[in-house]
């Protein structure tokens, strides 16, 4: 090639680069008070999304600043001011905001309009969204409230060896104890929290006063350092964890981390400070009565009736709430170490411990706000109130009641009938649902349909809010993926759209899926969002399609992704649930499916129940399966994917939920089948039964084999123990053999 045309090809290559590079960048100036930390968080959210629209950003918060000329440029204030109402637009309230823009010529102003710092960082995180998704020149007016006032997640903090939580018999807590005491992990966490409209995180434990706090009258109970055992678990332990920590475990372990009292204290300071500047309000919640970490010294024992014990938690108490300035409330638990003990007595221990260390601290801080949840777990909410009644009446203290709203599964249907009766007990106090997803656990979720519908049907009127998270999983950072990011990604950034759907629809459930997929083409560059969106949906859909019709109330009675329980609920040795439990196992009561022994009287007497029959089920389950399968080819060998390992791992998990479905069509299919041949002695039923079972199997090792391929096995879990897949193939396999079986 000759000089010349080098040097016209080059020009050419400049030109034409030029052509698509705006000649002088745009200016965006942003006012907001930069002594407000949640108002500086959000401002960063827009300055990164003005950059990368190829903005020049001036921060007027900061200082004075230089007033620059303006090439289609934006100003940016933040105002606090309470705004007239209008007919579909009620007065602003804490944490609302709105969004409001003026046009001269081609300068555009945007107002951010909020009366506290909590809602002038969600309106600016709107604004960053938008911008982001749409652009300066497609930016939409918004006015927004909060749905829910209270949007949290439930954590269990796996704190150490010797103050362990519910869920620390598993490879999740094990993985996770160095992580919850790493500050870097909280900073991101509470970050995204926060940008997902969550405000309140509750960590639980069954005992973290040893590990969090020293106290004056019992101060030998503190613990220094980190510690995990070494020692090869059992895969079974008590349910109400009673016994979790042996002399073998403490005398085979190592030390995580390398901290005093004072040090922990000092982090769980920064950690709560930074939560505080997040608009998230930290609690601790409680199971009771455990006094592990203690070692029997002062004489304290998990007896109810030791004046010790009493003593001890009640100082405890007080003195959480001395040491941390900004823990928002703390929760209790009774009746799951307790015995046989009265539910009186246990209220009254309740009283003398949380109950009386929480106006102790209240009364000496007179204008600080404290908040005390009571679960209504083995209680009654009328009976609890009566005993606490001093609390209640305490003018700094909000008490609360919280209920499991759907049992473990939130994951099962829109429409949750457990707190029917709860609801009338509560009198003028409102609740905090439990949402427990011990479902999701592996796989990327995802169902904004069913999530808003969700929060649509919970009962409006007695919730101050929820909070959403597991027993049998800490969401801390992810453990399973056999080729891993480095460092591992976090949970919450691996399962981000489930946990952006469980806060943005609690705040805002009109927020619609054009906006979710445009998110999700935000995250992806390059793939069409709607169409990944409807793939991710309908895979997730299989969840409630199949907990809603196989029914097991509690996380040791079902999990969906092993298919599997505890040995007791599943009637066989491994856990698995076979044809056989799938035959008897109950539908879910807020549903109008009909379970497989009624479809069998009523297809004996000709007449069926109202409600959607198993093999109708099936097919719902297998149009969404065979919906999330179809574009999936596609998906996988476009360039996004083969360029994006993140992409190409949820896509990979919409296949194996999709298998799943499919595995879970036939077996229901096949049960049914064998119902009937049960029942009529019909040889074409049980040759159906058999043919569908031997499907399902075949479903199920494609599932297996695909999932064992990207992720650790076998996994230890916390409340369904290990979940192997070599072991579950056999058990699927066998579930053909019980059908070649002759009628009973």
């Amino acid at each position: 090639m000759t000089g010349a045309r080098m040097v016209v090809m080059a020009w050419v290559a400049l030109t034409a680069a030029a052509l698509h590079r705006p000649a002088v960048a745009a200016n965006a100036t942003i006012d907001f008070d930069p002594h407000s930390a949640p108002t500086m968080f959000a401002v960063e959210d827009i300055e990164s999304a003005l950059e990368a629209r190829n903005f020049t950003v001036i921060r007027r918060g900061d200082g004075p600043a230089e007033t620059l000329p303006f090439r289609a440029g934006v100003s940016i204030r933040f105002e606090s001011a309470t705004l007239p109402p209008g007919p579909e637009a009620p007065d602003l309230k804490p944490e609302g905001f709105s969004i409001e823009l003026t046009r001269e010529g081609k300068h555009r102003l945007v107002r951010i309009r909020s009366t506290n710092a909590a809602g002038a960082m969600y309106g600016g995180l709107e604004l960053a969204e938008q911008i982001r998704t749409r652009g300066i020149e497609r930016l939409v007016e918004i006015r927004r409230n909060p749905y829910m006032p209270l949007r949290g997640t439930k954590f269990n903090l796996p704190l150490d060896l010797r103050t362990p939580s519910y869920s620390d018999m598993s490879d999740s807590a094990q993985e996770n104890i160095a992580t919850v005491w790493d500050f870097d992990f909280w900073r991101t966490y509470l970050d995204q929290l926060a940008r997902d409209r969550y405000n309140m995180v509750t960590l639980w434990n069954l005992h973290p006063f040893p590990s969090m706090v020293k106290v004056p009258e019992f101060p030998d109970v503190a613990l220094n350092d980190v510690w995990r055992s070494k020692i090869e678990f059992d895969e079974d332990y008590s349910t109400r964890t009673i016994g979790l920590v042996t002399p073998a475990m403490l005398a085979d372990k190592e030390v995580l981390k390398s901290l005093t009292i004072d040090q922990k204290i000092d982090f769980w300071r920064r950690v709560m400070a930074y939560a505080h500047d997040r608009n998230i309000a930290i609690h601790l919640v409680t199971w009771n009565v455990y006094t592990y970490g203690v070692d029997g010294k002062y004489g304290i024992t998990d007896a109810i009736d030791n004046p010790q014990t009493r003593d001890y938690f009640r100082a405890s108490v007080r003195e959480m709430f001395r040491t941390y300035p900004q823990l928002a409330g703390i929760g209790l638990t009774v009746g799951e170490n307790m015995g046989e003990a009265s539910f009186q007595a246990k209220e009254d221990w309740a009283l003398a411990t949380y109950g009386r260390g929480m106006l102790d601290a209240a009364r000496a801080e007179p204008g600080r706000q404290f908040r005390l949840i009571h679960r209504q777990h083995e209680a009654g909410a009328a009976d609890i109130a009566a005993t606490f009644a001093p609390v209640i009446a305490q003018p700094n203290v909000d008490f609360v009641f919280s209920f499991k709203y759907a049992q473990a599964h939130v994951l099962s249907s829109t429409k949750q009938t457990f707190h029917a009766g709860y609801l009338e007990s509560l009198g003028a106090l409102k609740t905090l649902w439990t949402l427990r997803n011990d479902d999701a656990l592996m796989f990327r979720w995802a169902a904004p349909d069913f999530v808003r519908e969700f929060v649509r049907n919970i009962p409006y009127e007695k919730s101050l809010g929820y909070y959403y998270g597991s027993d049998m999983w800490v969401w801390g950072r992810e453990f399973l993926d056999l080729k891993p990011a480095s460092p591992r990604q976090l949970e919450i950034d691996k399962h981000w759209l489930p946990f952006l759907l469980w806060g943005r629809l609690g705040y805002d459930p009109s927020l619609d899926n054009e906006r979710i997929a445009a998110l999700v083409a935000q995250r992806f560059p390059g793939v069409e969002g709607a169409k990944l969106l409807a793939a991710w949906q309908d895979a997730s859909m299989i969840y409630p399609l199949v907990t809603g019709f196989h029914w097991g109330a509690l996380d040791f009675q079902w999990y969906i992704e092993g298919s599997r329980s505890r040995p007791a609920p599943a009637k066989t040795a491994s856990g698995f649930h076979s044809v056989e439990t799938f035959i008897n196992q109950p539908v879910h009561p807020g549903t109008d499916n009909i379970s497989i022994p009624d479809f069998v009287v009523g297809t004996a007497k000709g007449e069926l129940p109202p409600g959607t029959t198993p093999p109708q089920l099936a097919l719902k389950i297998d149009a969404r399966a065979d919906a999330a399968l179809a574009p999936l080819t596609a998906f996988l060998r476009a360039p996004p994917a083969q360029n994006n390992t993140e992409l190409a791992a949820t896509l990979e998990d919409i296949r194996a939920m999709a298998l799943l479905g499919k595995y879970y069509a036939a077996k229901i299919r096949g049960a049914t089948s064998l119902a009937l041949f049960r029942s009529t002695n019909l040889v074409a039923h049980q040759a159906e039964a058999v043919q569908q079972l031997t499907a399902a199997a075949g479903f199920w090792k494609d599932y297996t084999r695909r999932t064992a391929a990207r992720y650790r096995n076998p996994v230890w879990t916390n409340r369904v123990g290990l979940v192997d897949w070599r072991e579950l193939d056999s058990e699927a396999d066998h579930d053909v053999e019980i059908a070649r079986a002759p009628a009973p």
